[in-house]
């Protein structure tokens, strides 16, 4: 089994720290999933994602920069944050062709395509890499030829105490989720994270 076990994303640490993450020497750990931060020119973006026991070491997928450890050396941490986040729902990637990107992601970690969503002006496919799962959006938007990390989502404890604390300034009031029976907000542009990162729910099934 392949699994994402890192994220790196450039910018800086503090707009992190200032809603509720705990970070230690350039890196957070949540929910065993290592979240690298990374000096960086120009404005915050996700530059690379880490996999352990992928069966092809490849440098890149699909343009994505892709690291390897082994699953040997792996030391899964998880800690506590301020924030109450527990765990990274999804990753989602953006791609001007699900079949190229989807295709990609399949042949270097061995780990399949579970499911297309048609969502109208996008589609949605879906793969799970350990307790990752990656969201592959399709979006006539995107005209590059090759795939791009774009954001995530994380699990908090208490999405409507973490909203309440935050306020509507930094966090969009939580609402319904596509996913039945959960919630989700967004942080917005004054958090000054730099990246479209939402907070939701966790999945109680």
């Amino acid at each position: 089994m392949t699994a994402l076990v890192g994220l790196t994303i450039t910018g800086p640490v503090a707009p992190w720290e200032a809603i509720g993450l705990r970070v230690v020497a350039g890196v957070s750990w949540i929910g065993g999933v290592a979240l690298h931060f990374a000096a960086g020119d120009g404005p915050a973006s996700m530059v690379s994602w880490t996999l352990a026991g992928s069966p092809d070491q490849a440098p890149s997928i699909d343009g994505i920069t892709t690291d390897h450890v082994s699953l040997d050396a792996l030391e899964v941490q998880s800690w506590d944050h301020p924030l109450g986040a527990t765990s990274f729902d999804h990753v989602v990637v953006m791609t001007s062709s699900l079949e190229r990107t989807c295709g990609e992601i399949g042949r270097v970690t061995g780990e399949p395509l579970k499911r297309i969503r048609d969502a109208g002006a996008v589609r949605q496919g879906f793969h799970r890499l350990g307790s990752m799962i990656v969201e592959v959006v399709e979006s006539d938007r995107v005209t590059a030829s090759e795939a791009s990390l774009w954001g995530f989502v994380l699990n908090v404890d208490d999405l409507h105490d973490v909203a309440d604390r935050l306020g509507p300034d930094l966090l969009s009031p939580p609402k319904a989720a596509v996913q039945a029976g959960r919630y989700i907000s967004s942080l917005r542009g004054a958090a000054g994270l730099g990246l479209p990162i939402a907070l939701m729910t966790p999945d109680r099934r």
